[in-house]
C-alpha cells in the first residue's frame, strides 16, 4: 500500500523510517511545510514529496499518517475523513478538549478509520499486562502504579506550548491504565513542584507530578511523572490485585540502580529516549495502522479513547492549580 505522511520533524521522520521496513507498504508521500524536511526523509527512507497535505490526499494514498504540530491535527484529521482515507494522527486529537469533542462529532457518523497514536498500547510488556487482568490471574485489583519520567526537559519553546505537564506527559499514563485495567477513572487529586529547569515554573507548569486516581470499581492509581530523571527514560507499572502482582519496565535496561549488597540488576544500559524504550512497539502500532486502512481490523485507539485520556489530564491540571480533589464529570461539564 502506498502511505502519505504529513509532517516530517522529530516523530515524522522516525515514522517514516519505521513505515520504509514494513512488508505492507510499498510507497510513500511525504509533505512537510519545511520542504527541506520532507526531501531530507524521502532521500533517508524513500518516497516521493509532495507540496502540500492537499496533494497528498489527492493522489490516491491508501492511509496518510498526521505527524504534523498539534495544532494542525484537527483540520488534517477532517480532510482525510473527507477524502475517505484511512488516518493515524499522533496524540493528542487537538490541543484543547473543546475543538477535541467537536472533531468527535465531525467523524461519529463516518465509517472511515481513524487511530490515535498511543504506543504503549502496542508494548509487550504492557499487552501483557492487559492479558493478565483480563485472565483474572490477578484476582480483584486493588492498586496500580504507573511511571513516566523524561531524562531531561525539552527545550522552552516546546514547554510554552505542550499544554502543560498532564496534558503532554502524564497523558499516556492516564491512557494506558484504562487500557491495561478495563476501567474509568472517576475522580483525581493532583500535586507538582519545580526544583529543576527555571523555564518550566515560568511557563506556569510544574516539572515533577504525582496523581491519585480513583477508579470507577475503587482501585486507586497512582502516577508519577518528572521532566528529570538523569540515569534515563523510566516507564514502568505495577499492577497488584489480591491474588499476584505484576510489573511492566523491569528489565535489564530500566534506568535504576539497586543498592542492595549483591543485587547486580539491572545490568543493562539504561534508556535514554522514548524512541529506544518504544521501537518495538511503534513498529507495532503502525503495522496495526496499515491493518486498519486495509479493512481488516478496527482501530485500536478511537478518538473517544484518546478524549477519555484528555479529561483526566485536564481533571488533574485543575486538581494541581487548585490544591483539591476534581471529579472527571466535573471538567466534562466546563
Amino acid at each position: 500500500m502506498r502511505i502519505g505522511i504529513l509532517g516530517l520533524g522529530r516523530i515524522g521522520a522516525f515514522h517514516a523510517e519505521t513505515l520504509s521496513g514494513l512488508d505492507a507498504v510499498e510507497s510513500l508521500l511525504l509533505a512537510d511545510p519545511f520542504a527541506d524536511a520532507a526531501k531530507s526523509a524521502a532521500e533517508r527512507f524513500g518516497g516521493e514529496v509532495a507540496d502540500s497535505p492537499e496533494a497528498v490526499l489527492a493522489a490516491g494514498v491508501d492511509g496518510v499518517v498526521v505527524a504534523a504540530a498539534t495544532d494542525a491535527h484537527p483540520g488534517l484529521i477532517l480532510a482525510a475523513v473527507e477524502a475517505g482515507i484511512p488516518v493515524f494522527c499522533e496524540k493528542p486529537v487537538a490541543r484543547t478538549m473543546s475543538e477535541g469533542v467537536q472533531v468527535l462529532k465531525a467523524v461519529e457518523t463516518s465509517d472511515v478509520p481513524i487511530q490515535i497514536g498511543y504506543n504503549r498500547r502496542f508494548d509487550a510488556g504492557f499487552v501483557a499486562a492487559r492479558a493478565a487482568v483480563q485472565s483474572g490471574e490477578l484476582g480483584t485489583l486493588h492498586t496500580v502504579r504507573s511511571t513516566t519520567l523524561d531524562p531531561a526537559p525539552p527545550p522552552a519553546a516546546y514547554i510554552a506550548s505542550s499544554g502543560g505537564i498532564f496534558r503532554d506527559c502524564s497523558v499516556h499514563d492516564f491512557d494506558i491504565i484504562r487500557w491495561v485495567t478495563g476501567r474509568e477513572v472517576t475522580e483525581v487529586y493532583a500535586v507538582g513542584g519545580n526544583r529543576g529547569a527555571d523555564f518550566i515554573k515560568e511557563a506556569g507548569d510544574a516539572d515533577t507530578t504525582g496523581a491519585v486516581l480513583t477508579l470507577d470499581d475503587g482501585t486507586i492509581a497512582v502516577v508519577s511523572n518528572s521532566r528529570h530523571n538523569a540515569r534515563g527514560y523510566d516507564v514502568r507499572m505495577e499492577i497488584h490485585g489480591f491474588q499476584d502482582s505484576i510489573a511492566v519496565g523491569l528489565e535489564d535496561k530500566l534506568p535504576l540502580r539497586s543498592v542492595e549488597p549483591g543485587v547486580t540488576f539491572p545490568a543493562g544500559t539504561p534508556h535514554d529516549f522514548f524512541m529506544d524504550r518504544f521501537t518495538e512497539a511503534y513498529r507495532a502500532e503502525l503495522t496495526a495502522f496499515t491493518e486498519v486502512a486495509a479493512g481488516r481490523r478496527p482501530s485500536p485507539c478511537t478518538v473517544a479513547d484518546a478524549l477519555e485520556a484528555g479529561w483526566i489530564a485536564e481533571a488533574c491540571t485543575l486538581s494541581l492549580h487548585e490544591h483539591r480533589p476534581v471529579r472527571i464529570d466535573e471538567v466534562r461539564s466546563l
